[in-house]
């Protein structure tokens, strides 16, 4: 099951509140070379580029899928190449800004992560980085149970998925520890307003959701659904339900 991203744009909105308060911490200089790290649609990437003067900004993304939509926002000095994050991180390229929103969450132990990524930075080098920190939420915490059911659990061989996103003063004594200054990191709620609990199902398919229904055979995605579904409803009743996402937004120079 790929990517869907008329699925993930469902919600585009409340999705791309952060970035814009994650673009307001970066400190900007003329000519930046800019990565974006799993760039998905390449919307933003392309508001990123457009924010930075005269930048050459290059967004990767896995998901060719992602990529078909982020060709529409392509332009001189901004493309988009086919490349998994750590095929990127294992390059010798350097860039005065390591920007990711919303991507880093997929990657396992960030802090052997962060200090590839500071290993990317030019001397004086950024890094933006944004991970949603909601892991402990009813809506991930129902998929988690749902995936302890049977006959889930066999389906997916004991597999269940633990964020690697750290708290947000382990995140600022790896930055320290390798060098960093200007160091900010906090979290933040972005409180959403959603009908019912349905619609945090309809908000988690475009992402937490996704790596369960690539495991299961297709014949057991709708019953995994309906039972993350009614999990969901006893812990988020009535309409409409309010949906505090916890992101982490984090910056720092190197």
């Amino acid at each position: 099951m790929p990517w869907n991203p008329d699925v993930y744009n469902q919600f585009k909105a409340e999705r791309y509140a952060p970035f814009y308060d994650l673009l307001n911490l970066i400190k900007p200089t003329i000519g930046m070379e800019i990565i974006d790290l799993g760039c998905g649609t390449g919307e933003l990437t392309r508001k990123l580029a457009d924010a930075l003067p005269a930048s050459h900004t290059t967004g990767i993304d896995s998901s060719e899928e992602m990529l078909e939509k982020a060709a529409a926002f392509a332009r001189e000095g901004v493309h988009f190449e086919l490349q998994t994050i750590e095929e990127t991180l294992s390059t010798s390229d350097k860039y005065d800004l390591v920007f990711s929103n919303a991507a880093l969450q997929w990657i396992p132990d960030h802090k052997e992560l962060m200090q590839q990524i500071i290993y990317l930075l030019k001397s004086n080098g950024q890094l933006a980085i944004q991970v949603p920190s909601n892991h402990n939420h009813h809506s991930h915490m129902a998929i988690r149970a749902t995936a302890e059911k049977e006959p889930f659990r066999s389906a997916l061989k004991g597999w269940n998925r633990i964020s690697p996103v750290l708290s947000i003063e382990e995140y600022a004594q790896i930055f320290f520890d390798n060098g960093g200054h200007d160091i900010t990191v906090f979290e933040k709620v972005y409180p959403h307003v959603l009908e019912n609990a349905r619609a945090v199902v309809e908000w988690t398919s475009g992402t937490a959701l996704v790596p369960y229904m690539e495991k299961l055979p297709e014949d057991l995605r709708n019953a995994f659904l309906a039972e993350y579904t009614s999990i969901l409803e006893k812990s988020m009743p009535g309409s409409p339900v309010l949906y505090p996402f916890k992101r982490t937004l984090m910056t720092a120079i190197f």
